[in-house]
């Protein structure tokens, strides 16, 4: 087995916030399934090799974005693994099966992701492979939520906050990365990207389409909410009556990395370079008003 390597010397915070000295437009980015934080504990506890328990995380994806920071636009992501504790999750999305006593009556324990082994603290990895060796300590994941969770969550939350209060809207869009192919007896290729607003819940249209049209402006396929309409922050943040909207954006993995060795490809650079005339773009048609209006002859 191959000896697990730990992507940080330290333990972090829950967050990162990266803030520009002023925040020009209403725009927040979040990455919530790129941490790379694996505790030692967690190791210890897992049936997985290094690679193997990595297969749900969102590789780079919060460096792909990182670029936003120098638009004006602050940028929020996740330290720890998903696979350790999942934040676009309710707070306790949990399955009963994985514990050795009996959850608190609050514990969300029938939700579709529960069943399929990613709720809030995980039973699997993104291909199938269970994680655990032994059955969980309760107090020892109620812990992970208070002192990861709910930080990650105020601060997303306050930030919003505090954008809506200066601009009168804001747009959180939520960065993550899906396999390039679903496996299995109907394996089929996937969009370069796909846009989720939760059906039209999560924010006004015109941000769909904008995002919709740059992508595809750039050469990409590009598909809306299928088979990714947005998670627990999409569809919780996302409050289009209120002036806060939220959009996930899910990246094809081909696009920038080699899935069977978790590195970045030849395309890497190329797709970064793109993603910020991406987000240039939808600087300007979303940036000054509610109502985004993309044309390509106005760039």
């Amino acid at each position: 087995m191959q000896k697990f390597h730990n992507m940080h010397i330290s333990k972090p915070l829950s967050f990162s916030l990266q803030e520009p000295e002023q925040q020009l437009v209403p725009f927040v980015f979040n990455s919530p399934h790129s941490g790379r934080y694996y505790p030692q504990s967690f190791i210890d506890s897992s049936l997985l090799d290094y690679h193997s328990i990595r297969q749900s995380e969102d590789f780079m994806v919060d460096e792909l974005f990182a670029g936003v920071v120098d638009s004006g636009i602050p940028m929020i992501r996740a330290n720890y693994a998903r696979a350790y504790l999942d934040v676009n999750r309710e707070p306790y999305e949990l399955d009963s099966g994985m514990f050795a006593a009996q959850l608190p009556k609050f514990a969300n324990t029938a939700s579709i992701r529960v069943a399929g082994g990613l709720g809030t603290v995980a039973r699997i990895v993104a291909d199938q492979q269970e994680i655990y060796r032994d059955k969980l300590d309760v107090s020892e994941v109620m812990a992970r939520i208070e002192h990861i969770y709910h930080p990650y969550h105020n601060a997303l939350h306050n930030l919003l906050t505090k954008t809506h209060s200066v601009f009168g809207y804001a747009l959180l869009v939520d960065c993550h990365s899906m396999p390039s192919s679903r496996s299995g007896r109907h394996r089929n290729i996937r969009p370069d990207f796909v846009i989720g607003d939760r059906y039209g819940t999560s924010a006004t249209a015109e941000y769909v389409h904008s995002a919709t049209s740059i992508l595809r402006s750039l050469g990409y396929q590009v598909a809306i909410n299928k088979p990714y309409a947005g998670g627990f922050i999409t569809e919780h943040y996302g409050r289009p009556k209120d002036g806060i909207h939220a959009i996930q954006v899910e990246i094809n993995r081909n696009l920038y990395m080699h899935e069977g060795t978790m590195t970045p490809n030849n395309n890497y650079d190329h797709l970064c370079s793109n993603l910020a005339r991406f987000v240039d773009r939808l600087v300007i048609s979303c940036g000054g008003k509610p109502e985004c209006r993309y044309s390509p002859a106005a760039e």
